[in-house]
């Protein structure tokens, strides 16, 4: 392993034209449709960024709780007003969970 810097955060930057730096926790997906997603969580901060190519590459806030099913018989799934399907939600609820520690409020991670 070495200190170099993850060089995908400033890719992930220029595809969301979003900010995403190396101090983020990121993740990319890429669906069935060839639909690309980006999210990155920032130390501190309480909510994580999720940018969608099917939504213009608009900004998302999201958090532990945000990912909805409306409806027992559509069963539509929702985050922040976007929708998505199934394996997405799978992937951004990875996300979430393996960022959680990052949110503010939370433990801190020890320097590995």
């Amino acid at each position: 392993m070495n200190d170099t810097p993850a060089a995908i955060a400033p890719l992930l930057a220029r595809l969301c034209g979003g900010e995403v730096t190396a101090e983020d926790y990121v993740g990319y997906f890429r669906n069935e449709f060839g639909e690309e997603l980006v999210f990155a969580q920032r130390r501190g901060e309480k909510t994580a960024r999720l940018w969608h190519s099917d939504a213009d590459w608009q900004m998302f806030r999201v958090g532990d709780h945000s990912i909805r099913v409306d409806g027992p018989m559509d069963g539509v799934i929702t985050v922040d007003g976007l929708i998505i399907n199934r394996a997405e939600a799978t992937w951004l609820s990875s996300c979430l969970a393996v960022s959680r520690h990052l949110r503010s409020g939370r433990g801190r991670a020890t320097p590995g």
